[in-house]
């Protein structure tokens, strides 16, 4: 009796994939969801506590909760505290999926999408923006800045100062549409290091642009000035 070995197949079994502590956080949490243990506006334990019952180092649990917070699950409230955002336990369960596993799709097709959600959200949030969205905004901004003077990329820290655009636009299903392509952008530009020439030291001079035409109410401008911020990355993606 022949082995599968004997058939020609060298390979048949699949490489294991150690799964890192903040993926298996966030999978707890998933279960936790779904079993009804955490519920939509339920607060979770301070970052303290997390870290001795977790019993991983603390930037595991940064980790986790970063990209959580990044993806619409968790939201944070200063001097209250992190709770599960009111989404349904579905939607929940959806958007946590998308963080531990992700589909592979066309990159020029998200870059292309993305411009198209984000020429409008910047628009928007120039006419609408409050001066607490202008503190987030500035906020994001100044946590990439932090990443490039680090030599680093920065692409959650890039990709928030854009989600906080879109909250700032006051169109919920323009923000909701910008959490489902930006897990997949992510993902994407680290795989193919879009910002491997270092184009993240343009990219903060961009951002700070299109901040000042936010904070100028000046809608044409910004719209201009995110265009050409997307043209340009969709150009490098494509090559």
């Amino acid at each position: 009796m022949a082995t599968l070995f004997e058939n020609g197949s060298d390979k048949i079994f699949k490489e294991i994939s150690l799964a890192k502590p903040s993926e298996k956080i966030i999978d707890q949490i998933r279960t936790m969801i779904r079993e009804g243990q955490l519920k939509p506006g339920d607060k979770l334990p301070p970052e303290r506590k997390l870290v001795e019952q977790f019993g991983v180092g603390r930037g595991h649990v940064r980790d986790a909760l970063k990209k959580l917070e990044f993806y619409g699950i968790l939201k944070t409230f200063p001097q209250n505290g992190t709770v599960v955002s009111g989404l349904g336990v579905r939607a929940l369960e959806g958007l946590i999926s998308n963080v531990l596993q992700i589909e592979d799709p066309d990159f020029h097709s998200l870059v292309e999408t993305r411009l198209m959600l984000e020429v409008k959200a910047v628009s928007l949030a120039a006419e609408r923006r409050t001066d607490e969205d202008l503190i987030q905004i500035s906020n994001a901004l100044s946590e990439f800045g932090k990443k490039v003077e680090m030599e680093d990329p920065g692409v959650e820290e890039d990709l928030m100062f854009h989600l906080k655009i879109a909250e700032a636009s006051k169109n919920s299903v323009l923000r909701s549409l910008s959490m489902i392509i930006f897990p997949d952008m992510v993902k994407y530009s680290q795989k193919l290091d879009i910002c491997g020439d270092g184009r993240f030291r343009q990219s903060l001079t961009e951002h700070h642009e299109i901040l000042e035409y936010i904070r100028a109410k000046d809608p044409e401008k910004a719209a201009i000035a995110m265009r050409l911020h997307l043209s340009d990355m969709l150009d490098n993606g494509s090559v």
